[in-house]
């Protein structure tokens, strides 16, 4: 019979291998969601408003008759039209303008009559005043007469000036550059003084008339950038040109003034979105693919030494490029699972990828 105390030994070296083996559990734990990590990333970016509000122009000019009883004879332009200032846009008749135009230089040359010959009588009767060959009424009336003559001339030429004027108003012009958007002016129409024949947006100019929160107002300035956001995701950058003086008390809102570069925009009258930017600041940023929404909390998953994640509640601020800033206070050290949390439970074991199984 064996001595046994060389079997115990044997028996013992069988267990301790044995036992360092991983169990099944085990070697399907390490065989878990194979994920990239990445480091919170420090970035500079602006602080943005949230915006919105309508599309309207700069400013607008009403363009009018000035005369009335005149019958439109021409209409030059058309909605969408491009005019320049002092583009003819209507014509109306001018044959009473010019005939009374004709009667007020007759006029005048009557008037030049009249007053060359007051002063010829006047003059006579200076040379003679005090000689007792005219009285000394008569010789006022001569006077008088001339400066009566010279003030009918003046009077005749400032009348001749109103009916050129009148005229030069029977062509309607451009009173600035700009875009036509409205058009009442009909062909044979007898205009009337002040009646509204076309609608201009000066200079091409849109603006955006922004509302934003009342408690943004004192870090909002002029000359700020502005960004819209079209209506096919068309970006338009602009600056801030005045901030309204008064907040609505409906809203709480302020309307805010963003001057857009001319024709790179929506069409007037769209409501748009965007945002204004105040300064730039520091943020901690992390990809958007590494947030998890679960019942309305945001969670983001950490990676240990020990290759274990741990679910960490995070506050989200600004976001920018793919990336969405962490307003929690988080290790800048942690590995941060870049996508796939979704499918992870916290203290799960995972595999990093790009490294040795």
């Amino acid at each position: 019979m064996r001595p046994t105390y060389r079997i115990l030994p044997l028996l013992a070296w069988a267990y301790l291998s044995f036992a360092s083996q991983p169990s099944h559990a085990q070697q399907q734990e390490a065989a878990a969601l194979t994920v990239e990590i990445t480091k919170p990333a420090k970035r500079q970016w602006p602080e943005t408003v949230p915006a919105s509000g309508w599309l309207k122009p700069w400013h607008e000019a009403i363009i009018a008759s000035e005369i009335s009883g005149l019958r439109i004879t021409e209409v030059l332009v058309d909605v969408g039209s491009i005019v320049t200032k002092g583009e003819p846009l209507v014509q109306l008749t001018q044959e009473t303008a010019l005939a009374d135009l004709r009667k007020q230089e007759a006029a005048v040359e009557t008037a030049k009559a009249d007053l060359a010959q007051a002063k010829t009588n006047a003059e006579r009767a200076r040379k003679v005043q005090g000689s007792g060959a005219l009285s000394d009424e008569k010789v006022a009336e001569y006077l008088i007469a001339e400066q009566t003559a010279a003030a009918s001339l003046k009077s005749a030429q400032a009348e001749l000036e109103s009916q050129e004027i009148k005229v030069d108003q029977t062509t309607i012009t451009a009173v600035d550059d700009g875009l036509i958007t409205s058009r009442s002016a009909q062909l044979g129409a007898v205009v009337s003084s002040g009646t509204e024949l076309f609608r201009l947006v000066r200079q091409q100019r849109i603006e955006w008339q922004a509302e934003v929160s009342a408690r943004f107002v004192p870090r909002i300035k002029q000359g700020l950038a502005a960004t819209i956001f079209g209506p096919a995701g068309q970006r338009v950058e602009g600056s801030v040109r005045l901030v309204g003086p008064t907040v609505s008390t409906n809203t709480g809102r302020v309307i805010t003034y963003v001057a857009l570069p001319t024709g790179d925009h929506p069409p007037e009258g769209l409501y748009v979105t965007g945002q204004i930017e105040l300064e730039t600041t520091t943020a901690v940023a992390v990809p958007e693919t590494a947030l998890v929404f679960r019942d309305g909390i945001n969670y983001i998953f950490t990676v240990g030494d020990d290759r274990r994640v741990k679910r960490v509640r995070v506050e989200t601020g600004r976001r920018n490029g793919g990336e969405v800033e962490v307003l929690s206070d988080i290790d800048r050290s942690a590995n941060i699972v870049v996508s796939g949390g979704a499918f992870l439970s916290d203290n799960a074991l995972v595999r990093i990828a790009g490294e040795a199984q």
